[in-house]
C-alpha cells in the first residue's frame, strides 16, 4: 500500500537518490551536478512552510520513500504568487506504476485547497510518460519555449502544461500555507 505525506528533512537523501539520476544522466533536469541530501534540505525549508513537499513511500514500518513530488514558486515578482510551479520525480522500479498518479493527485488537491489558482509543469521532450501523468490530473498544454536547454550534447524543448486549480478571484485570495493545511486527498 503506497503511503503519501509531508516531506521531512529526514526523507532529504531519499529525495536527493531519486533525483540523482535525473540529473546525470536523464533531460527531466537542467542540473548538472544532483544536490545532495543537505542542498535538498535547505531546498524544502526555503519554502517558508508555504510550498508541499510530499513523498511516496511504500507504506511499510521501513516506509522506503519511492517518489516525491512538490511545488515552488513559478515566477519571483509578486502578481505570480497565485501560481506555482510543480515538479515530480520517482524511483526507476516505481515508475509505471501509478505511484506518480497518486502522488501528483495528492499535490494538486493540497495546492487546490491552500487556494493557488494555477500549477504549471514544465516538461522537458519529448517525454510522453510525464506528459500522459500531467494530463491525467489536469493539466492543458500551453506552450512550447523551443531549444532553451543544452544538456548532453543536445539541445532540449521545454513544454509548459497548466491546470486551473481554483478560479481566478477579483480581489485574489492569499494561497494559505501547506504547514497550515497538510496533504489533502480529494
Amino acid at each position: 500500500m503506497i503511503a503519501i505525506r509531508p516531506a521531512t528533512p529526514e526523507d532529504a537523501a531519499s529525495i536527493a537518490a531519486i533525483y540523482a539520476p535525473h540529473v546525470l544522466t536523464g533531460t527531466a533536469s537542467f542540473e548538472i551536478e544532483p544536490p545532495d541530501a543537505r542542498a535538498m534540505r535547505t531546498r524544502m525549508a526555503a519554502n517558508d512552510g508555504l510550498y508541499p513537499w510530499m513523498v511516496a513511500t511504500t507504506g511499510d514500518p521501513d516506509g522506503g520513500v519511492i517518489g516525491y513530488a512538490y511545488a515552488g514558486k513559478f515566477r519571483d515578482r509578486p502578481a505570480y504568487r497565485y501560481v506555482c510551479e510543480t515538479s515530480i520525480y520517482l524511483t526507476d522500479a516505481s515508475s509505471g506504476s501509478g505511484v506518480g498518479r497518486l502522488l501528483y493527485e495528492a499535490l494538486i488537491d493540497t495546492l487546490r485547497a491552500q487556494g493557488f489558482v494555477h500549477a504549471i509543469g514544465a516538461i522537458t521532450l519529448p517525454n510522453d510518460r510525464s506528459i500522459r501523468l500531467h494530463e491525467a490530473t489536469g493539466f492543458r498544454r500551453a506552450g512550447v519555449y523551443r531549444e532553451v536547454g543544452f544538456k548532453h550534447g543536445q539541445w532540449i524543448d521545454v513544454g509548459f502544461w497548466q491546470c486551473e486549480l481554483n478560479a481566478p478571484a477579483v480581489p485574489p485570495v492569499e494561497p494559505k500555507k501547506f504547514s497550515d493545511i497538510g496533504v489533502v486527498r480529494a
